[in-house]
């Protein structure tokens, strides 16, 4: 990768982080001015239609029927379901403590791995979970007169729910890309919440322009824009460099509701923060490969190298030459029939399928 690839990579994850660190107070100013109900159909519309218009030139594949049912699983829980929840609890709570509430996602999907698929849970895991449940355990505890903040259960119900999105997903990215998998469950989730369309139309009746500002930047950056250069910047850097920058999300959300907002959060929330993200970092780090022995005996270590170099061949000389020493020439390829490289060109990184081992980050909460 060079210089230039490098840098605009890396401009193009960071605009990532600060788009969904942004939705968190736009949040705040539409649901003001919109309500819960039509805030999250409006946005989930206007994002599905988004993207929909731009599955062409995207190279976004259509989804077989079969998948159908995961999918709108998928729409109905990390699109749906999320967009109600995590609304309702911003009306409760500030923009910066959703983030970081939002944050311990990862711990249910990790926790419903190991019950429904069996998934090996080691004990990094287990400590990382106790340690993000006991950070937001104290940002619920830091909110509210009596020292307790219903908002924040709301705020937590919405990361269990894309806690789900992220187990069922993984299925789907085994056979889709990232951003065609946001793809499919933004239009599902947009029609699965088509019943809120009528408490819709009345709030945008009298709605004031800045929420219909605030509502049109939700669904048309932060979500659809922010996936689609989420999957242009994961398909060019490793797994550890953008699964860390999504752990800068609450604190620049914070420093985007203070500018935005003039929010400015209680010292205990911080603290349960900055644990939540300590307990979630721990959970995505990755075991190291396992060393080679050099006790093993000769023969482990004889199958464990790789192929060996091919032995030069040996010179020689033609019969009744005077000549010097030469090899002998190399025995002619096969051959390849002419344009057959277009037949087997490689798609645009950017929808290629993942190694499994990296799906599980492809879609990230926001």
């Amino acid at each position: 990768m060079n210089a230039h690839i490098g840098s605009r990579t890396f401009l193009a994850l960071m605009g990532v982080v600060v788009l969904w660190a942004s939705a968190f107070p736009a949040i705040r100013v539409g649901v003001d001015g919109l309500g819960v109900a039509a805030l999250s159909f409006l946005r989930l519309a206007v994002a599905a239609l988004a993207l929909a218009a731009l599955a062409p030139l995207l190279g976004v594949r259509r989804p077989r029927p079969r998948d159908l049912p995961l999918i709108a699983l998928a729409g109905a829980t990390g699109m749906t379901a999320y967009q109600v929840l995590l609304n309702w609890g911003e009306v409760h709570v500030s923009a910066g403590t959703a983030s970081m509430l939002i944050s311990i996602a990862p711990v249910f999907s990790v926790l419903l791995g190991r019950a429904f698929l069996s998934e090996p849970v080691t004990r990094r895991v287990v400590v990382g979970s106790g340690v993000a449940l006991g950070g937001s355990a104290i940002v619920a505890l830091a909110g509210g007169p009596t020292g307790f903040s219903a908002g924040a259960l709301v705020v937590l119900a919405a990361a269990a729910v894309q806690g789900v999105y992220h187990f069922v997903s993984k299925p789907l990215l085994r056979r889709y890309s990232g951003l065609e998998v946001a793809t499919y469950a933004m239009v599902a989730g947009a029609v699965l919440a088509l019943p809120l369309l009528p408490a819709t139309l009345r709030a945008v009746a009298g709605a004031p322009a800045g929420a219909l500002v605030s509502v049109a930047y939700l669904g048309l950056l932060p979500s659809a824009l922010g996936f689609v250069i989420w999957g242009y910047a994961v398909a060019r850097l490793p797994l550890t460099i953008s699964t860390a920058a999504l752990y800068l999300v609450p604190p620049v959300t914070l420093i985007v509701s203070f500018l935005w907002l003039s929010e400015v959060p209680r010292l205990l929330e911080v603290a349960g923060g900055i644990v939540i993200i300590s307990g979630v970092v721990l959970i995505s780090r990755r075991s190291p490969a396992p060393a080679r022995d050099r006790h093993a005996p000769a023969s482990a270590q004889h199958q464990a190298d790789p192929a060996p170099r091919p032995v030069a061949a040996p010179y020689h000389r033609h019969p009744g030459s005077t000549g010097p020493l030469t090899t002998p020439p190399a025995a002619p390829g096969p051959r390849t029939r002419p344009g057959f490289a277009c037949l087997t060109a490689r798609r645009p990184a950017i929808y290629r399928s993942r190694p499994p081992e990296e799906r599980n980050h492809d879609q990230p909460s926001q």
